[in-house]
């Protein structure tokens, strides 16, 4: 049965889902690229994986498998699995089997940010001030130093470039053919004071947005390097989220779901579109369906909400509890959601009715 926010039939209950406590907050969470698979980054170490199919009998705990909390997490490009990164300084990829193979490994220094592009298999990862790139072949390339460490990275559509965010701007690096000993193409640096907490490049490749120290978020369009603000945040926005057209971005930190439209001439001179129920609190993070006119957001109470553009209203998944969501996933069908807080749930939602 397809999502449907305008029958009221269809918002009369919760959906089903499945509710596991762990004993660490969640950082991270991810389906894997068939969507049979969820996994959560978790505190202590591990990386739990769950059946997507919430009638299936999810599996036992496993042990750590970094030396440290897990801070990041996607999907493998090129497996059936996913990779994460820890505060040990390592990069993993996890198989199937649940298996971790080592990919990268620097001690003492942060890998914190991931980015994966499907097409090409390759996996970004933030180090410091630095940035690595491993291709589908596991060879390893880095990008930097920059200015200031690494607060996010994103692939360009084609996966040819990647954006770092970072204080003073963003720098966009030309991958070419990642080689081991190749010298790096000059980067093209997109210039604006203060620190950029979060990067996300839209979906047809034509912007670049960052969230900042300030409060605001700052866009660049690529083909002609100008660029735009959009202040009035009540907090950092540390989530954004393009819709799969590249019609709107989503950022959190409002207590409704808020969308800048980037169609015809783009944002400038035009107020937000804010619609839904006000939740309770913040949005912390943002999730915009991968097909559909819908966007996912959990809130810094615990809430979460389910957004329609269309019909301009919203839905209540999951009441407050006082424990910030901090990671929400889609899964490739767009009729799975995966929600992680700070308190260590792993929730998996069915939005078949």
């Amino acid at each position: 049965m397809k999502i449907d926010l305008a029958n009221p039939a269809w918002r009369q209950t919760l959906p089903p889902a499945r509710s596991i406590a762990a004993d660490a907050p969640v950082a991270a969470c991810a389906y894997n690229r068939d969507g049979t698979t969820v996994a959560f980054a978790l505190g202590d170490g591990s990386v739990r994986r769950l059946p997507a199919d919430i009638a299936t009998a999810p599996a036992d705990a496993v042990p750590p498998i970094h030396g440290g909390a897990v801070l990041a997490l996607v999907a493998d490009p090129a497996g059936d699995g996913f990779v994460s990164g820890g505060d040990d300084g390592r990069l993993l990829r996890i198989g199937a089997d649940g298996t971790a193979t080592e990919l990268f490994n620097q001690k003492g220094r942060w890998i914190d940010h991931l980015a994966a592009h499907r097409t090409t298999g390759a996996i970004a990862a933030s180090v410091g001030k630095a940035a690595i790139v491993v291709n589908k072949a596991g060879e390893v390339r880095e990008f930097g130093p920059h200015q200031s460490t690494v607060a996010d990275l994103d692939f360009s559509k084609d996966g040819s470039r990647i954006a770092c965010a970072h204080y003073g701007g963003v720098t966009v690096w030309s991958l070419g053919q990642i080689t081991q000993g190749q010298a790096a193409p000059p980067p093209r640096r997109f210039a604006w004071r203060g620190s950029h907490v979060a990067l996300r490049w839209s979906t047809d490749g034509k912007f670049i947005a960052t969230g900042t120290q300030e409060n605001d978020i700052h866009v660049w369009r690529m083909a002609q390097a100008t660029d735009m603000r959009m202040q009035g945040y009540p907090a950092k926005v540390k989530s954004l989220s393009w819709t799969a057209d590249a019609r709107f971005l989503y950022t959190s930190s409002q207590p409704v779901f808020t969308a800048w439209p980037f169609s015809g001439k783009g944002p400038e001179g035009k107020p937000p579109l804010q619609f839904g129920e006000e939740g309770a609190g913040l949005l912390s993070v943002v999730a915009a369906h991968p097909t559909a006119e819908f966007v996912a957001g959990g809130y810094d109470s615990g809430e979460l909400q389910l957004g329609d553009i269309k019909a301009r209203r919203s839905v209540v998944l999951k009441m407050a509890d006082g424990s910030a969501i901090t990671c929400l996933a889609w899964s490739p069908d767009g009729f799975g959601l995966a929600v992680g807080n700070e308190r260590g749930d792993l929730l998996v939602v069915d939005l078949r009715r």
